[in-house]
């Protein structure tokens, strides 16, 4: 069975500001996705962090554990959790682009308040643009 985990934190640092450090994380997450059948998409907006990530339970338990120990993050809240049907991301680790222009759509400017029905809505405007 898969399961769809959506979680918000807040980066420390350079984390998500610079294109260097973006590239490195997403060049290490691709990496490590691939090799736990786990796809995901992030995005980056003023220093808030949002990811959402598919795959099977034991695997996403043991990534939410890694980043819960990431000192690149702080406050990870879980904004949902739940099994799926089949999968809404098909890379393993997708970057949202424009993610300014995403939450405008949503009347949103910023992620330290996004819920987990406005991520959801987030990651249905990403897959349809």
């Amino acid at each position: 069975m898969l399961h769809r985990v959506i979680y918000a934190s807040e980066a420390v640092g350079a984390t998500g500001a610079s294109t260097l450090s973006i590239a490195q994380i997403l060049g290490v997450s691709e990496r490590n996705n691939r090799r736990d059948h786990l796809t995901s998409c992030v995005m980056f907006h003023q220093g808030h962090v949002l990811q959402a990530i598919e795959g099977g339970r034991t695997d996403l338990d043991r990534l939410i554990r890694r980043l819960l120990d990431d000192p690149r993050h702080t406050g990870l809240r879980i904004l949902g959790d739940a099994p799926i049907n089949a999968r809404r991301i098909d890379e393993p680790m997708g970057l949202c682009a424009d993610p300014a222009a995403l939450l405008d759509r949503l009347g949103l400017n910023c992620l330290s308040r996004v819920t987990g029905v406005e991520a959801e809505v987030l990651l249905d405007i990403r897959k349809a643009a």
